[in-house]
């Protein structure tokens, strides 16, 4: 019996969709526009152009709602109950700066300072209790921040993570008056040391829950109330999955889930194909969002930053997003300098080629006008593009500023755009101590095999691999991620204090409190694995390093070991005789879910290239070159083409330039090197 799952990453543009039937290894694709403040339209119409909803057994959700209603300051108004004197740790931060030189700039806090409430109660840094909570006080404090219009609520005191006693008492207090559930403690968010990082996941996780708590509950009812009957689960920012329940209660952990899903799909992908050192360049309608993958294992991030002030702790796919997607905007500043992005025309109103009411440039508008992509076979099922229109924006706010004709204007405009793009790359690589010519290209999204050539060139990266189906890499992701669950907790020891057994009992009590959430999703998994780590530094330093905890017995002399090679690893030297300090220790459970076999997408073994060749058509590349133009998915494995030429298909176009040249490896991906 078929088992279909399908993963969906709807994102600002394009909602795209990847269907897999696990019991017949066949794939389908789908790939529809964004309905943007109605996403759950879009979402379940691209889902029932694949299959009929009660036949699917999963979905599986890559969602930005979370990333984009911080990002653009529409998240809910919640308040805010903390200790007495620590109101405006949010707006102190680490006393960072918009800045750096200067004193301009401004911070909007995620919660208004009038919706920040003190209360009488004060646990110390060992976790005994100088001053209980009064419950009548939080109770107070809750009815008068309701009275103010709050939808949601964070309680916050300092040094819960050491005792979330006086916070427990205080949770039930609030709920005794609070009318929905949307009201959380941060010792059950992030019970870990420093206020500013606890104080601001915990407010962000208050602005988010009812707007992607209300988001998932209309999804779900939508889709059951279609007849979908199977597992509904979300991605998370650490690249696992997560059920619709615990995604509504601990909301932050969705931020940048479909980017994330991406680097998945990219890890699995790279290693199959026999690269595990990649460098991921996801090209949408809004952003490029830039990931390294070192061995085959995207790097995991403790803290992310949003946006300045936006400070979420929770374990991250390290994801580096510049405004520089398909639908970002170019425009000529005061200086005459053009610029590309960060503002972008997403999918409403959308690039001026569009014709859906965009009248700005755009770096879609530039490809179609050098005939990269072509007008009459877009992507994502549009009908004919309009070049004119594309013509039109472009010289009216590029060119004739500039002193270009449209054509060198468009030109401009993916010269500056690949250098915003290259610049990201160098960021994750060359200024991390990474070399990019040991690393290889994997662009994807449905712009980002447009740009693969000239990124190799402008970097110097050793090639590109181009996935089988690039523009729904994170729908395939989604389809493939493990389930994980993190959890930290705070020990702050010395090493040499530290007792094996004590420390063992932790580990083991995360796991006992992780793994219930593992057995209450529903979900099959073709295996189970638990790791453990430790935030670990010498004493006097701020800044630690994650080191796994060694098989066997935890000793102080085995810690000691793995801290040393791992410290070694990221400073090339050690500091003999200064004391180590454990600080947190992390765990993380993993169901592991079944995987592609990438086989199963590989080109049919009757596939020839005479029957992938189309029509040919002019292509900019300097001068206008008659080029050769394939239907890429229909190309037999071992294929070589050589450039200029474009492969085409449903969800991206692939550019081959002049002295590159492509290849079709057993899987169907390309591989795209110069010379």
């Amino acid at each position: 019996m078929s088992r279909l799952v399908v993963g969906v990453d709807v994102g600002g543009t394009y909602t795209d969709l990847f269907l897999f039937d696990e019991a017949t290894g066949r794939a389908r694709v789908g790939k529809v526009p964004s309905t943007r403040g109605r996403e759950a339209d879009g979402f379940a119409a691209g889902i029932s152009g694949l299959a009929p909803l009660p036949a699917i057994s999963a979905i599986v959700h890559g969602t930005t709602v979370g990333t984009n209603a911080l990002l653009e300051r529409k998240g809910a108004r919640a308040g805010l109950i903390t200790t007495a004197g620590f109101r405006d740790v949010l707006e102190m931060r680490r006393r960072d700066r918009r800045q750096t030189w200067g004193l301009t700039g401004n911070f909007i806090p995620p919660i208004d300072r009038d919706m920040r409430l003190e209360v009488a109660e004060r646990t110390l840094a060992d976790g005994s209790i100088l001053g209980p909570v009064d419950p009548e006080e939080v109770a107070e404090a809750a009815r008068r921040l309701l009275a103010m219009g709050a939808e949601a609520l964070a309680i916050v005191f300092i040094h819960a993570y050491a005792n979330p006693a006086n916070e427990r008492a205080a949770l039930a207090a609030a709920r005794a008056v609070w009318p929905n559930p949307h009201v959380a403690i941060s010792s059950d968010i992030l019970p870990e040391i420093r206020e500013f990082e606890r104080t601001s996941t915990a407010a962000l996780n208050a602005v988010l829950q009812p707007v992607v708590g209300g988001y998932l509950s209309k999804l779900d009812a939508r889709i059951r109330a279609e007849g979908f009957g199977g597992e509904f689960l979300i991605v998370q920012s650490n690249g696992g999955v997560m059920s619709v329940e615990t995604a509504a209660s601990l909301p932050v952990r969705t931020a940048l889930s479909g980017p994330a899903a991406g680097v998945i799909a990219a890890a699995h992908i790279a290693t199959s194909a026999g690269f595990p050192d990649v460098i991921t360049g996801d090209v949408g309608g809004t952003s490029f969002d830039v990931s390294l993958i070192a061995g085959g294992t995207p790097a995991l991030a403790a803290q992310t930053t949003l946006d300045f002030g936006l400070v979420v702790r929770t374990p991250m796919i390290e994801i580096l997003s510049i405004g520089a997607g398909g639908g970002s905007i170019a425009w000529v500043d005061k200086a005459g300098i053009l610029q590309v992005g960060p503002e972008s025309a997403g999918s409403i109103p959308g690039p001026a080629c569009y014709g859906a009411g965009g009248t700005r440039p755009t770096v879609t508008d530039a490809n179609v006008l050098l005939g990269r992509i072509d007008a009459a076979r877009p992507i994502g099922g549009l009908a004919r593009l309009d070049t004119d229109a594309a013509s039109i924006a472009i010289a009216r706010d590029v060119g004739t500023p500039l002193g270009l004709d449209p054509i060198a204007a468009a030109e401009a405009i993916l010269r500056v755009a690949n250098a915003r793009m290259a610049g990201a790359l160098r960021l994750v690589s060359i200024e991390r101590g990474f070399d990019p010519k040991n690393f290889s290209l994997m662009p994807f999204g449905g712009g980002g095999a447009l740009h693969a050539a000239a990124l190799i060139r402008e970097v110097g990266l050793a090639r590109a691999l181009i996935p089988r189906y690039p523009g729904v890499t994170s729908a395939l992701g989604c389809v493939i991620a493990d389930m994980r669950h993190d959890r930290v907790r705070t020990l702050n020891l010395p090493l040499a204090a530290t007792d094996p057994a004590a420390l063992r009992a932790a580990m083991d009590e995360a796991e006992a409190a992780l793994s219930p959430l593992l057995d209450r999703a529903g979900v099959a998994f073709t295996g189970r694995r638990v790791e453990h780590a430790l935030d670990m530094n010498y004493v006097g330093q701020t800044h630690t390093v994650s080191v796994p905890v060694p098989a066997g017995e935890p000793t102080p002399e085995a810690l000691l070991a793995a801290f040393e090679a791992v410290y070694a690893g990221a400073y090339g030297r050690l500091m003999p005789g200064v004391p180590v300090r454990l600080l947190n220790l992390k765990t993380a459970v993993i169901g592991t879910r079944p995987k592609i076999d990438l086989l199963s997408l590989a080109p049919s073994a009757d596939a020839t290239v005479a029957a992938a060749t189309r029509p040919s058509r002019r292509i900019w590349f300097g001068e206008w070159v008659e080029t050769p133009v394939f239907d890429r998915l229909a190309l037999p494995v071992g294929a070589v083409i050589a450039g200029p030429a474009i492969l085409e298909q449903p969800d991206t176009t692939i550019v081959v330039e002049p002295g590159y040249q492509a290849i079709t490896d057993r899987f169907g991906n390309i591989v795209l090197t110069l010379g």
